[in-house]
């Protein structure tokens, strides 16, 4: 099935203010014949304008209808961009046409209205021959203010905003073609209208023809391209105007857009063909503006313009799009993914191509599929299979695993050069490309390359390759670039008793000689892992050289005691359940405690955490080596928390208190917050907060020998149910021995008082009916929700001794003194109130409402309306379904 892309002409615009009405437009000539008098030559030429049909106007505005003439500049070309003026025309419309979107909208989502009227304003002119010929103009104020891609300007003073527009065409002079040739324009052929949806891929036909094109003498070809849209030159509303004398000036483009990317970087125009495609941006309005070159004996002999208002509209469309090809380098599998989104897309049906799985098909709309083997699969996808708006898509899965970027360093230091060495991989086909940036600006294709750096630091390093299988893969790695050779120690600063024996290590990232020093109770200075034994504490020096100039130094202190010691300090008392950390005083390096410690710290932590549950005597043993051991012990005893319940949760209705009941285990205790409490300083305060509060009961216990020290705390929250809004409905009226049905909300429980006339004083919907005698009932309804709170209301019902009925006064003065300033219906025992309607002597609907309490104040569209006599009409339905209908006239007197 043909795919829904966009059904064609490119002309939407919405006006600002009350002046612009133009969508777009061109114009354009053929040459007649040679003039009456010598030397002169005839043309006709036609400006052709777009109008939308239904024009938006923002303010409740009226747009200006499409053009019945309008005023037409010709100017003399002094060269090949300014002009003089040599006449003006005014031009009466010759032609008129309405186009509307003729393809069906069935599978469209939220389809905008699409129309447009175009008028032609032909006329034939002579004119005398020259060097540069001659530039025709028609200039019109104002574009949309939904415009994306344009800037908008306010001019003070005039009524309508934006850059508007110039409509123009060059005939080319003598210069250009010599003496004997004589040109007509291109000219833009006119389609169908086109419906264009946001984010969609668009394929949108320009093309113009050349009358000329098929003059054997000449023979033009036409070229595409996007160009700058004019601005307004002299016009500032939608009167007829002067052109302004050429060259003309381009509009003001939103940032981001250009005359040459009018719709953005994802929009192009085909050279040759005209056509107009890509992905199309958000919803809205976008000028564009496609100049095509008349090409004749291999040079441009003039330029022809069409100036138009692409209108993005937020709708969708069913279809099925697929990226051209799927490709996966480091697997079997691939995730697939229709790129239209539509609402409209019910279902998938996705064949993978895949013959040897049996899992070559899926109804997932984003699917992943393992395929069996390498290779190349044919994939199609299916969407709203034999339904309405169906569609389907094709496109290959290559399958080549096996690809992995992957590069090694070499390097020493900042005077010598770094290598970089490709260690990528590929099963199929072979890596024919790399791509390396090395962190400081520098690039390289080659697959091994060698930098040197002039600074240190740690750059990142990205190679991207490719494979002749079409595979890409970046992988990025960060180098240290130093100014000296990194020296690894296996530690710094270390502890030994002077009876041990230690072994150093040093090791570089490269091949060198090491030399330690001052050579004193150590092994071999010259290895890279000497032992020592010093008597005294020592700082041993490392020196690293790989004899290419990379050299660097660094240290290692060796601390030396006599013997290891290993202090907790005293007993001590903590709260039942709290967790302590355990700080001894040490010169150990190696630590074991005992009995357990908590989940989160080990025996072998220096400062552990611990809760202890009962006295427990905690043991340290400390070890700089196994010649240097110490222990110690401390007893921690634990002491009870105070207690404290503030009692259970509660719930209140609004404006409610509720006494709290505490209780506690100790010598003192607060409420908080205290400002919604009764009686605070006691355990059954009073509670009557406005809003949902939480309060906390707090005990300290410092009577007890030793005690914890911290208080207990304890939590109630009072619960607010917001006021209960009752409601008995609106007054009412009635007639006697008619029914009227109350209705209450509010709640689940409803009592009404009194119960006169009720057929049930208990129920939400209770039905009165009145005998004759009783006037007026006003009730009281008691209104309960499932949380037992109560509100109230009341109605009043009228009840009339008449039956069923629709008063209107016979007349009323709108003059403002407040005595009968309105007209307005008085209903009395209906059920519903259908319309009033008012009518001047003309027959014209001046007024019309279905509610009854709305009036009329004398006003049609904001006119005020003449005195005199006017009809009315009302109906409405009572409440035993019989429809009242009254007619009749009233007077409006000013």
């Amino acid at each position: 099935m043909k795919k829904y892309v966009a059904f064609v002409i490119l002309l939407f615009i919405y006006v600002p203010g009350f002046a612009l009405h133009i969508a777009g437009g061109e114009m354009y000539y053929f040459y007649k014949g040679p003039g009456n008098l010598p030397n002169t030559d005839v043309y006709t030429v036609t400006l052709r304008l777009f109008r939308e049909c239904n024009p938006v106007v923002p303010g409740g505005q009226s747009a200006a209808p499409m053009p019945g003439e309008v005023e037409i500049g010709i100017f003399t070309n002094t060269d090949e961009t300014a002009g003089t003026l040599y006449t003006t025309r005014t031009v009466q419309r010759s032609e008129y046409d309405v186009i509307s979107l003729k393809s069906p909208l069935t599978c469209i989502v939220n389809p905008p209205d699409i129309c447009y009227q175009i008028g032609y304003f032909t006329f034939d002119v002579q004119l005398p021959a020259n060097d540069y010929g001659y530039t025709i103009s028609y200039q019109t104020c104002c574009r949309s203010y939904t415009i994306l891609n344009v800037e908008f300007f306010n001019i003070p003073g005039q009524p309508t905003s934006g850059e508007g527009a110039t409509y123009a065409c060059q005939i080319p002079g003598k210069k250009i073609l010599g003496d004997t040739e004589k040109n007509s324009s291109a000219v833009f052929d006119v389609k169908d209208t086109v419906l264009v949806c946001q984010q969609k891929k668009i394929k949108l036909d320009f093309s113009a023809s050349d009358p000329d094109s098929e003059n054997p003498l000449y023979g033009d070809s036409l070229s595409y391209s996007f160009c700058d849209a004019y601005n307004r030159g002299a016009a500032v509303n939608s009167s007829d105007v002067q052109p302004s004398n050429p060259p003309y000036q381009s509009v003001t483009y939103a940032g981001g857009y250009a005359g040459e990317i009018p719709l953005g970087e994802n929009i192009s125009i085909d050279p040759k063909t005209g056509i107009i495609s890509g992905t199309i941006g958000a919803a809205g309005g976008y000028v564009v503006n496609v100049c095509v070159a008349e090409w004749r004996h291999g040079r441009v002999i003039s330029v022809h313009r069409k100036d138009f208002l692409l209108r993005v509209a937020a709708c969708d469309f069913a279809a099925a799009d697929l990226n051209p090809t799927y490709i996966t380098c480091d697997g079997f599998g691939l995730d697939f993914q229709n790129n239209s989104t539509s609402s409209a897309i019910k279902s998938y049906f996705w064949d993978f191509g895949d013959p040897n799985s049996a899992t070559n098909t899926s109804t997932d709309p984003t699917p992943t599929h393992v395929y069996s083997d390498t290779g190349i699969y044919p994939v199609k996808l299916y969407i709203n299979k034999g339904q309405q708006c169906s569609d389907s898509g094709t496109t290959l899965a290559e399958v080549y695993p096996g690809f992995k970027a992957n590069f090694g360093i070499k390097g020493s230091c900042l005077q010598a050069p770094y290598q970089f060495i490709d260690s990528s991989v590929t099963k199929y086909g072979e890596i024919n490309s790399w791509s390396w940036l090395l962190g400081d600006g520098a690039t390289s294709d080659t697959s091994d390359p060698i930098h040197t750096y002039l600074a240190a630091g740690t750059p990142s390093i990205q190679l991207t390759v490719t494979n002749t299988k079409g595979c890409t893969e970046t992988i990025t790695k960060t180098v240290d670039i130093r100014s000296r050779p990194v020296i690894n120690l296996g530690f710094s600063d270390t502890l030994i008793c002077n009876s041990d024996t230690l072994q150093l290590s040093a090791s570089a990232n490269f091949q060198g000689s090491y030399t330690w020093s001052p050579d004193v109770n150590i092994s071999n200075i010259h290895s890279r892992t000497p032992l020592i034994y010093p008597t005294d504490s020592v700082k041993y020096y490392i020196s690293f050289d790989d004899g290419k100039g990379c050299a660097n130094t660094d240290s290692v202190m060796i601390n030396v005691v006599d013997s290891a010691f290993v202090h907790l300090g005293a007993d001590t008392t903590i709260c039942l359940g709290d967790t302590v950390q355990l700080k001894p005083q040490t010169n150990a390096l190696y630590f074991t405690w005992q009995p357990a410690v908590l989940s989160g710290s080990t025996p072998q932590d220096e400062n552990p955490y611990v809760r202890p549950l009962t006295t427990t005597t905690y043991s340290l043993t400390g070890k700089i080596s196994k010649h240097c051991i110490e222990s110690d012990d401390i007893v921690i005893r634990e002491i009870p928390y105070p207690e404290a319940n503030a009692g259970p949760d509660v719930t209140l209705c609004y404006g409610s208190s509720v006494k709290l009941s505490g209780s506690i285990a100790g010598s003192s205790f607060t409420w908080s917050p205290a400002s919604s409490l009764y009686q605070a300083n006691t355990l059954t305060p009073v509670a009557g907060p406005v809003e949902t509060t939480t309060y906390t009961l707090t005990v300290y216990d410092t009577l007890t020998t030793p005690h914890c020290g911290k208080p207990a705390i304890s939590y109630v929250t009072v619960k607010i149910v917001p006021p209960v809004t009752a409601s008995a409905g609106n007054d009412t009226s009635v007639v006697v021995n008619q029914p009227v049905q109350l209705n209450a909300s509010g709640g689940n429980i409803f009592t009404w008082q009194p119960s006169t006339g009720l057929n049930d004083p208990n129920i939400q919907n209770p039905i009165g009916i009145y005998p004759a005698g009783i006037t007026s009932v006003t009730y009281k309804v008691r209104v309960q929700n499932s949380d037992n709170c109560v509100g109230y209301a009341s109605v009043t019902v009228k009840i009339y001794q008449t039956g069923p009925e629709i008063f209107v006064p016979s007349a009323f003065s709108p003059n403002g003194d407040g005595t009968n300033d309105v007209l307005r219906a008085v209903v009395t025992g209906l059920k519903q109130f259908d319309y009033i309607r008012i009518f001047n002597r003309w027959g014209n609907m001046v007024y019309s409402s279905a509610n009854a309490s709305e009036a009329w104040d004398g006003n049609y569209n904001g006119e005020k309306q003449p005195p005199g006599t006017y009809v009315y009409e009302a109906q409405g339905i009572d409440y035993l379904g019989k429809t009242i209908s009254r007619k009749g006239t009233l007077v409006l007197i000013r």
